[in-house]
């Protein structure tokens, strides 16, 4: 048996296309609850609240009196996607949605991995990581979202204005995609890009505001939330708990948010550090001298590593996008970014077991959550610091410290004498 089992694992190994396939089969049964994964039920959110919102996008308008709708007006699209399988139910229509969207990915790293200068390994990263975070995957419309961003970055230098347009278009699915133009190359490609994304984003977000009233809710809703009971600056209360600190942890704006003494001054320390990060890239960006193949997407995941370390929120799902990202990095031999994608990985699988399967840890602020939640945030914060230290010395230090070539001019031949017959 041991030997079948064997030879199996080492043909899957070796065949990208089944080991992916065995891995979704374990997400669909995971999330059609034919397999049961320890914690709260990760899909009740399909039901609870996709589909309420589905069922107000459907009259016309948007959930102006809902406070968990915290989303760019494009995010409609996606909540009302399951219409297009009509003869499944809502969750179920969802569900085959968001493999589809993963097998697209899939896909598009498999052909890029083929082409020159490129790598399968984006695909492996994608095999590993989608999988790891558990039946999360599936039950948020993220996968979607980042299926848009791995086409964008794809398309890459040889088609800025594909690249900008998908950009723009993500951006009003969930905003963190304005961030793939953060790498592109100066000049032309800059200019075609940005424009494009601009011009996309603003045609759809008119669109959205002429088809239904709500469409820009999501701005005071977002700007209303607090301390995440997740993010990196959450760690201080969950260890203050432990020594009188008065405060609670309760579900506020759509996700369990820690509210009491000290919270909005540690929110908007968060909030001063993304700003910081932005700064660092803005810096990045006018000191960078060399741009390859891979900057582009190399920028990407670095300017949205930074924006979810920092966050005032970390869910679950927003690994979905790091390690959509990582991916695409890995597809680029030129790339470096080998090794803070492998701790976004591993960071990925230490999240399954942060929510759902110990959440009950996590929300308890007991030994067990306070050190997954170490563990994962400074995996994340150790990505971080590698992505930029790699990303800064190949695009500014190595092009400034590179020997500069003074051709040797070469003698002139002389003349030749003899006559010319």
């Amino acid at each position: 048996m041991t030997g079948v089992l064997g030879t199996a694992a080492e043909r899957a190994r070796r065949n990208p296309v089944l080991l992916w396939g065995l891995t979704r089969v374990v997400l669909l049964l995971c999330v059609f609850k034919v397999v049961t994964v320890p914690g709260p039920d990760v899909t009740s959110d399909i039901e609870q609240i996709y589909q309420g919102w589905f069922e107000v996008l459907k009259t016309g308008t948007y959930p102006l009196d809902d406070v968990t709708w915290q989303y760019p007006p494009l995010a409609a699209v996606a909540i009302l996607s399951p219409a297009l399988l009509p003869f499944l139910g809502y969750s179920a229509a969802f569900f085959v949605l968001a493999f589809l969207c993963d097998a697209l990915v899939f896909g598009l790293l498999m052909y890029a991995g083929k082409r020159r200068g490129r790598s399968r390994h984006g695909a492996w990263i994608w095999i590993a990581g989608v999988p790891l975070l558990g039946p999360t995957a599936y039950a948020r419309y993220d996968l979607m979202v980042t299926a848009v961003a791995v086409a964008a970055l794809l398309a890459g230098l040889s088609r800025p204005r594909v690249l900008g347009a998908l950009a723009g278009l993500g951006a009003m699915l969930k905003v963190w995609p304005v961030l793939l133009l953060v790498g592109t190359p100066r000049g032309r490609a800059t200019f075609r890009s940005w424009s494009t994304a601009a011009g996309a984003a603003a045609g759809l977000l008119l669109l959205c505001v002429l088809a239904a009233p709500g469409a820009l809710a999501f701005l005071t809703f977002q700007r209303e939330r607090g301390l995440e009971l997740e993010s990196l600056g959450a760690m201080l209360f969950h260890v203050a708990r432990h020594v009188g600190w008065d405060g609670e942890a309760r579900m506020n704006y759509g996700s369990i948010e820690f509210l009491g003494p000290y919270v909005s001054t540690v929110a908007s320390a968060a909030m001063a550090l993304t700003i910081a990060s932005f700064a660092w890239l803005l810096v990045w960006r006018f000191r960078a001298r060399a741009f390859a193949t891979s900057t582009a997407a190399d920028a990407a995941f670095v300017a949205v590593l930074l924006f979810t370390t920092t966050s005032r929120v970390i869910s679950p799902q927003y690994m979905i996008w790091l390690v959509g990202l990582a991916a695409v990095c890995m597809a680029y031999r030129s790339s470096r970014m080998r090794r803070p994608a492998h701790l976004v990985v591993w960071a990925t699988a230490v999240t399954q077991f942060e929510f759902p399967v110990w959440f009950s840890h996590v929300t308890d602020s007991d030994p067990l959550g306070i050190a997954l939640l170490l563990v994962r945030n400074g995996l994340l914060v150790a990505a971080s610091v590698s992505a930029c230290r790699v990303l800064w010395h190949q695009t500014v230090t190595e092009p400034r410290l590179a020997p500069v070539v003074t051709p040797v001019p070469q003698p002139e031949r002389a003349r030749s004498t003899m006559p010319v017959a």
